[in-house]
């Protein structure tokens, strides 16, 4: 048994903890929240196994990275599978390479190996409103990720030098959790995402098929009958607030406070694991 003995008649009490990953990474999958949500599925006997039900595009590379970690501790005590339903991409498909096994659906889309960085310039906007500012600094690179200015060519050099290599981090979690050649990685590294058939048939998937497949895998190695125990966050204050308002415009007061939040985090700029795609729209996952 590689997880451990497990007492005669246990086995009626487990379990496997699933934990569904579904929107953006770092705004509807909360790190924090996430992060002691893998600690307790670590830490509580009764899951046996966990499954990641996973369905986005990705998001905040160091949020991905923390979640990413925070499984890899949960893969120390119990094995851990992922299934993606609708898209397991960027730093979706980063949680995925914590996971022993991944299944997906045919259709689903895997992959978009890549990272992106965003830094808003405002400079022409903020001439035409007549908006200056001064700027005095300690280092000539202090201000490269200022709004109110364009990069320089120094800059330029530098932020893509960045780029690679958190690349090459990325790279290296896919070569690892997947035991492949990293130049074979590097191959499949454009950014571009797969169909689950074709990633199964570039190694990047285990196994196509649905949920139960996938829950019925986790079961087996763990050893336990496969029995889901969703392990969700509490809903804070604010949100149980907003789910009873929602017939008087609060689903749309709740959408547009998601792109607000959402447009801010862009103009803050940043490293991000995700399809660009949904840098503004998001990805709920629903």
């Amino acid at each position: 048994m590689p997880f451990g003995f497990f007492p005669f008649g246990s086995k009626k009490r487990s379990g496997v903890a699933v934990v569904e990953i579904h929107g953006v990474i770092g705004t509807r999958v909360g790190i924090a929240a996430y992060s002691r949500l893998f600690d307790s599925v670590a830490q509580n006997k009764r899951y046996r196994a966990l499954l990641l039900d996973i369905d986005s595009p990705g998001g905040s590379a160091s949020g991905s990275e923390v979640l990413y970690h925070d499984i890899l501790r949960v893969a120390e005590k119990k094995p851990v599978v992922a299934y993606v339903r609708g898209m397991g991409a960027s730093g979706g498909y980063y949680l995925c390479c914590a996971a022993s096994r991944v299944f997906a659906l045919p259709t689903a889309m895997v992959g978009s190996i890549g990272v992106i960085y965003l830094r808003p310039v405002l400079e022409q906007l903020l001439g035409k409103v007549g908006v200056q500012f001064s700027v005095f600094k300690s280092g000539a690179l202090k201000d490269m990720t200022g709004f109110w200015r364009s990069p320089t060519s120094e800059e330029e050099g530098k932020f893509q030098e960045l780029i690679g290599e958190v690349f090459e981090n990325f790279v290296s979690v896919v070569a690892k959790g997947r035991s492949m050649d990293r130049d074979k990685v590097k191959e499949l590294a454009t950014g571009e995402v797969f169909t689950g058939a074709r990633g199964k048939e570039l190694g990047l998937v285990d196994g196509l098929g649905g949920f139960y497949q996938a829950l019925e895998t986790a079961a087996e190695l763990g050893q336990t009958r496969p029995r889901p125990m969703w392990v969700r966050p509490r809903r804070t204050f604010s949100d149980r607030l907003m789910g009873r308002t929602a017939g008087g415009g609060g689903a749309n007061q709740g959408g547009l406070d998601q792109i607000g939040s959402q447009l801010q985090q862009l103009m803050a700029g940043g490293l991000y694991y995700m399809d660009p795609s949904y840098l503004l729209g998001g990805y709920n996952g629903d």
